[in-house]
This record gives C-alpha cells, structure tokens and sequence, in this order.
C-alpha cells in the first residue's frame, strides 16, 4: 500500500511494541503451562516450575522467525478478510471517500481531474499517488504506522493461535485452562484483526482527506498577491 522505504523506517519504530506482544503472549504461554502448579504452590512455582519455562523461549524463537515469512500480502489478507484486491485503496474512492465526513468528495473529485476511478486497482494507484505527495504529514505518518503495528500484531496473533495453541495441546494438564488459554488467543485474533481492518481504512481515508484539504492551483492563484 505505500512505498517500501517509508514503510521500513515506520517498522522499526514499531519494533520494540512487537518485542513486548511476543514477550507478553510466551509470560501468559508460560502461565497456562503451569497453571496446576502455580495453583498449588502459588509464588514458589516461579522457583519449582523453572525447567518447564524453556518451550516458551523455544516458542519465541520460532514463533519471531515465522513472522518474518509472512509477507506483507499474506498479513494484509489476513486482517482484510480478501483474496483479490485486498487494500482498502482498492475502493478507496468508491467506498472509504464517501463515507468519511472529513473528506470533501467534490474538492477530491477536483484533485483527480474530475475523472474517479472505479476500477480497484486504477483506485489503488491513484490513492497511492496522493499518498507520495502527503506521507511526510504528522497525521498520516501516525496512522500508518498503527496501521503497520497492528497489521504486524494481527500476524504474530495468527501465528500464537497456531503455535501456542498446538504447543499448549501437549503441555498444559487442565483441559480447562487449555479451553480458557485457546479462548485468550482467539479473542486476541479477533480485536486485533477488527483494530487493523479499522486503521488500514482511516490510513487510506486520512490521505484522501490531506489532499481534498490542500488547495487546488486555481484557488492558490487567487489567493496570491497581484
């Protein structure tokens, strides 16, 4: 959805976020692991239960590996619940602009010559040329990069469900506590999903909206000093 340069700088500012969501999800991995002994030893199973501490590192690993064969396609699919023509740019102007009172479709009718494109992907290329012209913004900075962080946290969600969950089959005692740790990971999937769906639409929304507010050459020409 936007250019690789940009979008690698945002990723790193995210990078410590992620480092914490796959910290947080191996604690609550480690949790339910031991859940029988913390319920019966309380704070000494910190102490007790150590040894069985080392899938959850194991599951880090693999599990930081696995997001990195996500590509960017594949997270897109997953939060946008679409095979073909995934991006929310794909009906950028033939849904989103419509629908977003921020937007002025009649001065963004104007900025794309009188002439919106139907076609999702002639509305994809459009959008992501407005984009170019106003990605330095603080506005549309900021939403893009929530929208990579939670593209980003809907991947590793995918891949926590698949490999903490199957981990979890094997090593936690109480069928329980591995119904309510399967219902954790799934509830975390969905909310996640749902949050990056919603930021993948006010990113493409908060573009179209910098640039029907940006004046057009005619309006900037009347406004100039004779």
């Amino acid at each position: 959805m936007t250019k690789k340069g940009g979008s690698q700088k945002l990723k790193e500012q995210n990078r410590r976020q992620l480092w914490l969501i796959i910290a947080a999800n191996a604690i609550v991995f480690g949790v339910a692991c031991q859940w029988s002994t913390f319920e019966l030893s309380g704070i000494k199973a910190a102490l007790t239960g150590a040894a069985n501490l080392l899938p959850v590192g194991l599951a880090v690993v693999v599990t930081t590996i696995a997001n990195g064969l996500l590509n960017s396609a594949t997270k897109e699919r997953l939060v946008f619940l679409r095979w073909s023509d995934v991006l929310p740019g794909h009906r950028a102007f033939s849904v989103h602009a419509k629908a977003d009172p921020r937007i002025d479709f009649t001065r963004l009718q104007r900025a794309c010559g009188n002439k919106v494109p139907s076609d999702p992907k002639e509305q994809n290329s459009l959008w992501y040329r407005f984009y170019l012209e106003v990605q330095d913004v603080p506005a549309v900075l900021q939403v893009h990069r929530d929208y990579l962080l939670l593209r980003d946290y809907t991947g590793l969600a995918a891949l926590f469900l698949i490999g903490f969950g199957i981990a979890a089959l094997f090593l936690v005692a109480q069928w329980k506590a591995f119904g309510v740790y399967l219902g954790i990971l799934l509830f975390q999937l969905i909310v996640v999903r749902h949050a990056a769906a919603t930021y993948g639409v006010r990113f493409v929304c908060t573009v179209l909206a910098q640039k029907a507010g940006k004046p057009t050459a005619p309006s900037a020409a009347k406004k100039s000093p004779a």
